[in-house]
Order: structure tokens, then C-alpha cells, then sequence
């Protein structure tokens, strides 16, 4: 089974579970803003989730200089997640504090 990993600024941490990973990536990195409206955001799968599903293609490549490849990869990674991903689960632990 393939394991998912965190690669936020060079973090190799590798998970079983895509879950982990996201609660990793909301709790043990910094949140960041988004370019295009200023939003703060977890960073890694949110931050992917967010650029996505608020603006289009075009706002997000101006806003970080993207290269089609690079939008590619995210939408890639963000079907990836979304496949596989039990979101209740996520949501109740970080609510939840059990993170």
C-alpha cells in the first residue's frame, strides 16, 4: 500500500493512512494565506482544496506564477486525497481536538 506523504517544505514524514497525513498537515505546519483573496488556510490538502474549489485556474496561476505542470500536479494530488479520504473523520478529530 502506498504511503502518503507530507512535503511541506521539505517535511518527509510518510503516513499509512491519507487522514493522518491531513491532520498532520493542519496541526504540525503553519497556516498560510492565500495569494489570490488572503485567506488563511492550513497548509498542504487545504491549502490545495481551497486554491481550487474558490478560484479558477487562471486567478491561481497569476497569483503564484504557476506553470501548468505545477497546476497539474496539485489538481492530481487533490483528486488523489479526495478519493480516498474519510473528510468526516478529519473533521471530527480537528474538531474535536484528537488530533
Amino acid at each position: 500500500m502506498p504511503r502518503w506523504e507530507c512535503d511541506i517544505e521539505g517535511d518527509d514524514r510518510q503516513f499509512d493512512r491519507v487522514e493522518e497525513l491531513i491532520i498532520h498537515q493542519s496541526v504540525e505546519h503553519d497556516r498560510i494565506e492565500c495569494k489570490v483573496c488572503g485567506a488563511i488556510v492550513p497548509d498542504g490538502y487545504f491549502a490545495i482544496k481551497h486554491a481550487f474549489d474558490e478560484h479558477s485556474r487562471a486567478e491561481y496561476v497569476r497569483a503564484y506564477d504557476a506553470s501548468a505542470a505545477q497546476v497539474r500536479r496539485r489538481e492530481q494530488i487533490k483528486e488523489s486525497v479526495e478519493a480516498v479520504a474519510n473528510m468526516s473523520e478529519v473533521i471530527d478529530r480537528l474538531e474535536g481536538g484528537e488530533a
